[in-house]
């Protein structure tokens, strides 16, 4: 298979780069190269795809299949004018920030409404990723009309080596620590991610087989304490000691949900987030996602972490932070 990778220097791009390579594909990744190094042995071309001429280093050839990961609009859209009538099959790998409501646990690609396409003049997303899902929903919107034979994954949070988040490796750093771990909100609360090795070999088999749709690409939801616990047992900790504590008194004590400074990654608080993690991942599995056991993900993802200190992003809440409001948890009579 002849595939194209506009992107392919970064987390998810680099892992289907690498997974295709190995199955003997005949690779080219095209982008800019900013925001990493191509995988040893793809063929790479680097262009600017936010210029309409960017892709003539690409003009006469053709492809079984394109993998498209952007979250530019106009990358889109010179992208879609340069190769729509030469590609195969298609895929758009968008996000569920597409969807306007996560109040409804459960929910799927059929029954949740969409945010609007991007404004008139947005291209991509600004500072703390507003007009994100917006810029995804019109590069969806663009590849429907343009190309006949797509396949759209919407992404969930995707996890494993390479992630340059806090979001994931926040827990790999912190379970492997041991100790007392702060847990929040409820055991039962549903959490909910996909590893990414096991989301680019859905890619690929997307495009081998040819599957069209639109898809949410997530694993099935699983309780939070089931995910921390296999985060444990992946990290060498396998009987964690989880103080749970509550999310009315965690945003009390300004603990940020999600990601960043001062935060508690897999956490989004409110009944206007209960459907956030506990997305219907069955029409996913049943088109041929497979998942592996978190504990997989994390001991890898705890591989690289050794291997490249420098590479995560340190958020989270501090050592310090963290045996503050335990303190405090626990002075108030609670766990």
């Amino acid at each position: 298979m002849r595939l194209l990778i506009l992107g392919g220097t970064q987390f998810l791009g680099r892992a289907v780069a690498r997974l295709a390579l190995a199955r003997g594909y005949d690779v080219t990744c095209v982008a800019r190269g900013a925001s990493g190094a191509p995988v040893p042995g793809v063929r790479f071309v680097p262009v600017d795809r936010s210029d309409p001429a960017g892709l003539a280093p690409l003009d006469g050839e053709r492809f079984d299949a394109a993998i498209d990961v952007t979250r530019w609009l106009d990358q889109a859209r010179h992208t879609v004018a340069a190769l729509a009538d030469r590609v195969g099959h298609w895929t758009f790998v968008s996000s569920i920030s597409v969807y306007a409501s996560f109040a409804a646990p459960g929910g799927g690609v059929a029954d949740t409404p969409l945010l609007p396409p991007a404004p008139d003049g947005v291209t991509g997303p600004g500072p703390d990723f507003q007009w994100y899902g917006e810029c995804k929903v019109s590069i969806e919107n663009l590849y429907a009309e343009a190309v006949e034979r797509l396949f759209v994954c919407r992404a969930g949070l995707i996890i494993g080596p390479e992630d340059p988040s806090d979001r994931f490796p926040y827990w790999v750093r912190r379970l492997a620590a041991g100790g007392e771990v702060l847990a929040p909100g409820a055991p039962d609360d549903p959490v909910q991610y996909v590893d990414v090795d096991d989301l680019a070999a859905w890619l690929l088999h997307a495009a081998a087989t040819g599957v069209t749709g639109t898809y949410d690409g997530i694993g099935a939801a699983v309780p939070r304490v089931a995910a921390l616990g296999g985060i444990a047992a992946g990290v060498g900790s396998p009987e964690p000691r989880l103080t749970w504590v509550d999310s009315d008194f965690l945003q009390a004590h300004e603990v940020r949900p999600w990601s960043g400074k001062r935060s508690l990654p897999l956490w989004v608080p409110g009944t206007e987030w209960a459907g956030f993690l506990a997305r219907d991942a069955t029409p996913a599995l049943a088109a041929g996602l497979v998942t592996r056991p978190v504990a997989d993900s994390a001991r890898a993802t705890l591989t690289w972490m050794d291997a490249h200190p420098g590479a995560v992003r340190q958020g989270g809440l501090e050592p310090a932070e963290e045996a503050a409001i335990l303190r405090e948890w626990h002075a108030g009579g609670k766990g």
